[in-house]
């Protein structure tokens, strides 16, 4: 099946979603979700948004803040966009129907109730209880339902990008897509095209997302040549649940915001021998803490309290939190809660420019698979939700002034035909996969060593290899690109001789001196094309 769009979008979270309701207002909008259009990584999002809504907070401040947890890697002109144009994207989300919590002012107004969580000086978290991402997720589908302009075709998981030399210009035209059922190849052709497929939790063994994070993004676009940065920075977020009955599920940082304490089982509070903002430091700091604190008394784990909490603020701001813990036997009014880290956000990924742009023409990235510049060595908390939202405006933006004269017809492009391929089963798909994913968690985590990450990247690419040649299901594929973004993860951690941010080396427990750069892997393709 052909279809042709004016602008294509690959992934529904807020990101993808954002674009569509933008560029709708131009053209057709197509988006193709390879589950359902709230399975996104956006629905999971707990804390909320950070953005300068409150009298006491500024620009400046939010954007220093920012600055300070990305470790002296943020681009200056990336975080000026993001802290600028991010309050006036809390208000769109307002106007279309989003219900974040609130509270009274002095004046017996009802303003919105702001949050605080590590690495803020200031209260500017505007949050929805523990399920921000959700509320966000469903106000921009139901303003995306209800748009002429825009159709969501769910179940389609795309294979490829399909990248073209048009008059000597590297530029996408589109994508090829599978259903996860046996049926008919999709090809879509449109004048531009977002990524917006989020993060790549199921490289590792244990995560926070939900598992479509398989790094189909970042995959599709090494593949097609595009450059990719800081992948690295992998993010582990401090206090997930541990328990036997229960997945890792995300503690938010929003219940050490309103006072939560990290202790040990005998109670000991040990944050304080680690930096001065105790539990409410960056969550590099707090991660890298508790993995020490679990070395030096030989636990499984420690413990979030916040017992001390009142019940009221317990039930109205996290009650997700307390029903997960309640399936499990745990009440947080009473009993602390055992947390472990886990793999929760990408800080890197394609390269884009201020307005999304890629060094592919027609490709646009955004959200949590696009490298910003944004969040540096390590996203500051609630920041993630932002960057979707005013990035993917800003590619829509981008695309509607610039991809008047891209319109490419099916006509023009080269369309692969069948080829006669052994299947690859996905009973070895999936086995290549998990092995992986505890390759990742013990050489790629939170504490690094050069051996171990040589050793895991040459393990880790004969695993990849096996894939080469071989006609894939759709779950194939996505083991396929979870295991080519753990190469990328090992090459940029080999690539960085130093310790900073999300990434820490034994070999290099130190900053290295003098200006930091990005670390950029460009893929062969392009590399022999610039010989």
């Amino acid at each position: 099946m052909e279809i042709h769009t004016d602008y294509l979008v690959i992934g529904s979270g807020l990101a993808g979603l954002t674009f569509a309701l933008t560029a709708a207002e131009h053209g057709s909008v197509t988006v193709l979700t390879k589950r359902a259009p709230e399975d996104a990584n956006s629905s999971w999002a707990q804390g909320g948004i950070a953005g300068v809504m409150g009298s006491d907070d500024t620009l400046e401040l939010h954007m220093q803040d920012t600055l300070v947890a990305g470790a002296g890697l943020c681009h200056l002109d990336a975080v000026n966009v993001l802290v600028t144009e991010g309050p006036q994207r809390i208000l769109d989300l307002i106007e279309l129907g989003a219900h974040f919590n609130t509270t009274l002012s002095n004046d017996g107004e009802q303003v919105l109730s702001l949050g605080r969580e590590g690495g803020h000086s200031r209260n500017r978290i505007v949050h929805t209880a523990d399920y921000t991402g959700l509320e966000c997720e469903q106000t921009l589908l139901h303003a995306v339902h209800s748009h002429a302009n825009i159709t969501i075709l769910e179940h389609l998981y795309v294979t490829d990008l399909v990248v073209s030399d048009v008059e000597g210009v590297r530029r996408c035209t589109g994508a090829s897509a599978k259903g996860y059922a046996e049926g008919e190849p999709v090809t879509v052709t449109a004048r531009a095209t977002l990524l917006a497929t989020g993060g790549c939790g199921q490289v590792y063994q244990y995560t926070t997302n939900p598992a479509v994070a398989t790094g189909d993004g970042v995959a599709m676009a090494w593949r097609a040549g595009a450059p990719i940065a800081n992948m690295e920075f992998i993010q582990f977020h401090p206090t997930t649940l541990h328990h036997a009955k229960a997945r890792a599920f995300l503690i938010t940082e929003a219940l050490r915001g309103e006072g939560g304490i990290l202790r040990h089982a005998d109670g000991e509070a040990f944050m304080t021998k680690y930096h001065p903002l105790k539990d409410l430091a960056p969550r590099d700091i707090v991660a890298r803490a508790i993995v020490s604190e679990m070395k030096l008394r030989n636990c499984d784990c420690v413990y979030l309290d916040a017992t001390h909490i009142s019940k009221e603020v317990l039930a109205d701001h996290f009650p997700t939190i307390s029903q997960k813990c309640a399936e499990v036997g745990i009440d947080i009014t009473r009993d602390p809660i055992p947390i472990v880290p886990a793999q929760h956000y990408q800080c890197g990924g394609v390269v884009t420019g201020l307005n999304a742009e890629t060094l592919i023409a027609g490709l646009y990235a955004a959200g949590e698979v696009a490298c910003t510049g944004v969040h540096g060595a390590n996203r500051l908390a609630s920041n993630s939700l932002l960057e979707a939202m005013v990035f993917g405006r800003r590619a829509a933006l981008h695309a509607v002034d610039h991809g008047a004269d891209c319109h490419i017809g099916l006509s023009s492009m080269k369309i692969e035909g069948h080829i006669e391929r052994p299947l690859m089963p996905d009973e070895e798909a999936v086995a290549a996969q998990q092995c992986v994913q505890r390759i990742m968690n013990r050489s790629a985590g939170i504490v690094r060593s050069t051996s171990d990450m040589e050793a895991a990247l040459h393990k880790v690419e004969a695993l990849l290899d096996g894939f080469t040649g071989r006609q894939l299901s759709a779950s194939a594929c996505e083991a396929r690109n979870a295991i080519t973004v753990a190469t990328l993860i090992l090459k940029s951690a080999l690539k960085r001789h130093e310790s900073r941010g999300l990434h820490y080396t034994l070999d290099y427990p130190e900053r290295s001196e003098g200006e930091p750069s990005d670390t950029v892997l460009v893929p062969l393709p392009v590399q022999q094309a610039r010989k």
